[in-house]
């Protein structure tokens, strides 16, 4: 199994970029797809982007689509999701997550394993 471990994240102004890192260890991380989901206070978890094992695949919500990029890097075990154009409607927590499979999936019970979450706060 893989763990997970998700830094990055913070307080930006409405306009603004961040990015969220997800490091990956104990296991093969070529063997999985990542995803990025969100949860804003008082509402489910939702999708938010998505990348294939090779990083040459992804897909995304609407929502953040032209704003939000998905990339890794598997020299390093990493994924990363860089946010930028950020609005107060993107405040959550964002948790990276990994599912054991070649194909992209925005469905959050795709995925077996998670990390810890990070909180991104975009102020007005």
């Amino acid at each position: 199994q893989v763990q997970l471990v998700q830094s990055g994240g913070g307080l930006v102004r409405a306009g603004g970029s961040l990015r969220l890192s997800c490091a990956a260890s104990g296991d093969t991380f070529t063997r999985y797809s990542m995803g990025w989901f969100r949860q804003a206070p008082g509402k489910e978890r939702e999708f938010v982007t998505a990348i294939d094992w090779s990083g040459d695949n992804t897909y995304g919500a609407d929502s953040v689509k032209g704003r939000f990029t998905v990339s890794r890097d598997n020299a390093k075990n990493s994924v990363y999701l860089t946010m930028n154009k950020l609005k107060p409607e993107d405040t959550a927590v964002y948790h990276c997550a990994a599912r054991p499979s070649t194909k992209l999936s925005g469905r959050e019970d795709d995925y077996d394993y998670w990390g810890q979450g990070a909180q991104v706060t975009v102020s007005s």
